[in-house]
């Protein structure tokens, strides 16, 4: 067979005609798909935000509150953050967000072309927009000047702006931005204050394992939110210690490690050192008042006048008080019950969303019963965390096994209680107390508040019960009333009679009155500093009597009191008006300086994010004679008073500490409703308070002696500890005879002999 040439040569172009088609069709899609590139360029690159953000980082700084000493204890704003430099970043940390993020950092310009066409495929073939294929330099971009939403029309923008980025910075400045500027979840904007967040930790000090999962953040910072769903976070790490491993990072034996380790993550965003929320509050109330919104973006570092060692004291102090109190009220029963479904995923969801309700108080830990036995309960925890409690672990809610126990009180499947570890290392199931209490301490000198607890626990109720709450002092309230009475020339020695009386509805503002001493007892004539010391209630009722309600409703001003919260009639003398408890430690601040009414103050100084101080306390101090309030002999004869009432009196107990120089006055009112110990050394005042927030009954035996003074004298054992005891020195104008104080106008012969003999 034979063929032509022009018939081969048409053959040959016939059979080309499809590829050159084809290559044609592809070249003016190419050239199409530029043409438009450089079109979208053109018209977006004049519409691009200047870059001035990033050059001139200045991020949104949160308010932090410090300890005098230098301890976080609150951070208040939008974002939380704190700044960090990249030569203070452990090399494991950035090793680890390149491995996850992105390996070709610094290889790049700013814009992997190959990541964005395999994204652009994945996208096509899924008909989503699930795949990114953002570079750091990229996310840095869409973090400034760009929302999160996944558009190609956004996609265009950020990589524009990350080119112009990677023109003005250099990668490590750019890695820097990276690393104080992503949101990592928990409102926690970079590595810094994610470490923080989630560990309670400097980033400084983070391991392989936690550094990996924090790497994992970025991707998805409530998806792999360890704080809320470990088992996710933990397979986004493993899939960091992968990459780590794969690109020659680490070797696979220090993955394995990292994968084994036992992370401890904080359950609650709000978890700082020291305990101390009452006072971040009071803080950042003070800090708004001044600055308004700016407040919370402006960076501003406030340092407070308490100690981390003290308040931690103070801190423990009031839980442990409660505690032992709510014990001896005994079992209440469950808080809740929650019905445990039968499918895996929901049973553990629905235990999940129980503990999320109910935050754990500290050391008590929320669990839920799973199952229930006549000398075994086992209970559920966070991420399937199963513990069995027996022995004496059940030993507090055994009423609740009982058969007969009503079903609010019973244990059983799905009840909510709380869990506590014993000294045994075992746990036992206890119940939140619902009593409540406040403390607050003071330097007399200056009134600095050296710690300040506003109630058990500030998550369950905010509410301060230090300068919020307005409760009746009780027999705390008599040594101002004593002093009002050494003003008007009665002496520790005048005697007045411990018998009973009655009064008309016209004295005490009411009814007609027969009052009674606490303990029902009438012992007859003693002396005002014996009255004081046994707390005789006939005792403070005749001193008021005597020198006349309207006269110490004007006396008590002198130490701050309101007079209109403290009708003038005879109830004033148990202390029926209302105080808050930093009234009475500023009133008890007068008694422990020498007699100088001085202001409670929170705040030493603020500093700005520069660290320049803009603002710096200035107290007015003990000593300057324009705040004097009391006559310094009066003074030194009340506080020798109070200190029998340490010695021999009320508040013995205090004389467990060991030390000389403490004086003070328990108080309890009549109906038990509130339970009080103010007590100060010359360094110290401080004024425990129990109650319930809606008024009732303590109980029968419970006092201010045994209730508030144990709070007090824990705190004051650490408080104390390096304090040297000093004694007054007695003041010109004191007099000595036979073993007792007077002055000229209250000596023998002169002042007041007795009350009520006759």
């Amino acid at each position: 067979m034979f063929f032509t040439e022009g018939s081969l040569a048409g053959d040959t172009l016939s059979s080309m005609n499809p590829v050159l088609r084809w290559l044609g069709i592809f070249l003016s899609g190419l050239v199409a798909i530029v043409a438009v590139g450089l079109l979208v360029i053109a018209l977006a690159t004049p519409r691009l935000p200047p870059i001035t953000a990033v050059a001139d980082y200045q991020p949104k700084m949160p308010l932090r509150i410090l300890t005098a000493d230098g301890v976080l204890i609150g951070e208040f704003g939008e974002e939380r953050r704190s700044l960090v430099r990249l030569p203070d970043v452990p090399k494991i940390l950035v090793q680890a967000i390149l491995a996850a993020e992105d390996d070709g950092f610094f290889q790049h310009r700013g814009i992997d072309f190959l990541g964005i066409a395999r994204a652009m495929v994945a996208n096509v073939f899924s008909g989503s927009k699930s795949q990114g294929a953002s570079t750091i330099t990229m996310q840095v971009a869409r973090n400034f000047y760009l929302s999160s939403e996944k558009t190609f029309t956004r996609k265009i923008y950020e990589v524009l702006l990350a080119s112009e980025i990677e023109r003005k910075l250099t990668k490590n400045q750019i890695l820097e931005l990276y690393l104080n500027q992503i949101y990592l979840g928990k409102r926690a904007y970079g590595f810094a204050a994610a470490s923080q967040t989630y560990f309670g930790k400097e980033v400084s000090q983070i391991t392989l394992a936690e550094a990996a999962m924090l790497a994992g953040l970025p991707k998805a910072p409530s998806a792999f939110n360890p704080a809320t769903n470990l088992r996710r976070a933990t397979l986004r790490q493993h899939y960091v210690l992968g990459r780590m491993e794969k690109l020659g990072l680490i070797s696979q034996r220090q993955a394995e490690a990292a994968k084994r380790e036992k992370i401890t993550v904080i359950g609650r965003a709000d978890d700082f050192p020291v305990r101390a929320p009452y006072i971040a509050e009071m803080a950042r109330q003070l800090i708004f008042d001044q600055y308004k919104e700016e407040a919370y973006t402006r960076g501003l570092t406030v340092y407070t006048t308490i100690t981390a060692e003290e308040q931690r004291a103070a801190h423990k102090a009031v839980r442990q008080g409660l505690l032992e109190y709510d014990r001896r009220q005994g079992w209440r029963g469950p808080e809740a019950f929650i019905t445990l479904p039968g499918s895996r995923d929901a049973f553990e969801d629905a235990i999940e969303d129980a503990l999320n309700d109910r935050p754990d108080s500290d050391e008590l830990l929320t669990a839920i019963v799973t199952d229930v036995s006549e000398s075994n309960v086992v209970v559920r925890r966070a991420r399937g965390h199963r513990i069995e409690i027996s022995g004496e672990g059940l030993k507090f809610a055994s009423p609740g096994l009982s058969s007969v126990a009503p079903p609010a009180k019973r244990l059983r499947k799905g009840a909510v209680v709380r869990i506590l570890r014993m000294d045994s290392g075992e746990f036992e199931i206890t119940q939140l107390p619902e009593v409540e209490s406040g403390f607050v301490a003071l330097n007399p000198q200056t009134g600095a508040i050296r710690a300040l607890v506003g109630g058990f626990d500030f998550n369950r109720n905010k509410f301060n019960r230090v300068t919020q709450a307005w409760r009746q002092p009780g027999s705390a309230f008599k040594p101002f009333i004593y002093a009002a009475a050494l003003n008007r020339g009665f002496s520790p020695s005048t005697i007045i009679n411990d018998s009973p009386v009655q009064f008309d509805p016209g004295q005490t503002g009411g009814q007609a009155w027969e009052p009674k001493n606490y303990d029902g007892k009438f012992d007859g004539p003693m002396s005002m500093r014996t009255g004081l010391a046994k707390s005789k209630n006939m005792v403070s009722i005749r001193i008021l009597h005597s020198i006349g309600p309207r006269y110490a409703q004007d006396f008590i001003t002198r130490f701050g009191f309101e007079p209109e919260k403290h009708p003038p009639y005879l109830t004033m003398a148990l202390g029926a008006g209302s105080v808050t408890l930093m009234q009475m430690a500023s009133g008890y601040a007068v008694f422990a300086n020498g007699g100088y009414r001085i202001n409670p103050y929170l705040i030493d100084r603020i500093v700005d994010l520069k660290g320049k101080t803009i603002g710096k306390a200035q107290p007015n101090k003990a000593g300057t004679e324009s705040l004097r309030v009391i006559d310094p002999r009066h003074v030194f004869i009340i506080d020798s008073m109070m200190q029998e009432v340490v010695r021999s009196g009320t508040a013995a107990r205090a004389n467990s500490l060991g030390r000389s120089d403490l004086a003070g006055k328990t108080g309890t009112t009549n109906d038990s409703h509130d339970a009080w110990y103010a007590g100060y050394s010359p360094s110290m005042v401080g004024v425990a308070w129990v109650g319930f927030d809606q008024p009732r009954k303590l109980g029968d035996r419970e006092t201010g002696g045994g209730l508030a003074l144990p709070i007090w004298i824990d705190y004051a054992r650490v408080a104390l500890a390096k304090s040297p005891m000093t004694s007054r020195v007695m003041p010109n104008g004191v007099l000595n005879i036979n073993g007792e104080y007077y002055t000229q106008e209250s000596r023998p012969g002169v002042g007041v002999a007795s009350v009520g003999l006759r």
